[in-house]
């Protein structure tokens, strides 16, 4: 506790996946309250032609009420 999972488009390197990683453990330490062994961030590279279909949808769309930070588009108008 507390899992994260970001998504997001491929391209980013190892070294920038790390230190977003760190500085989301970092942060969640700080906020959550909890110890650092505690967290773990998962990463997830989602291709734009799937962005809609594997995340958009299921993860935004769908799940608007668990959303503290939605997107500042929509990808459908």
């Amino acid at each position: 506790m507390p899992h994260v999972i970001v998504k997001l488009y491929p391209g980013r390197s190892e070294d920038q996946k790390n230190r977003l990683a760190e500085a989301i453990t970092k942060d969640i330490v700080v906020f959550a309250k909890c110890e650092e062994k505690s967290v773990s961030v998962a990463i997830e590279e989602i291709d734009s032609a799937q962005w809609a279909e594997k995340v958009y949808w299921p993860d935004i769309l769908d799940n608007e009420a668990s959303l503290y930070k939605k997107p500042g588009y929509n990808l459908f108008g």
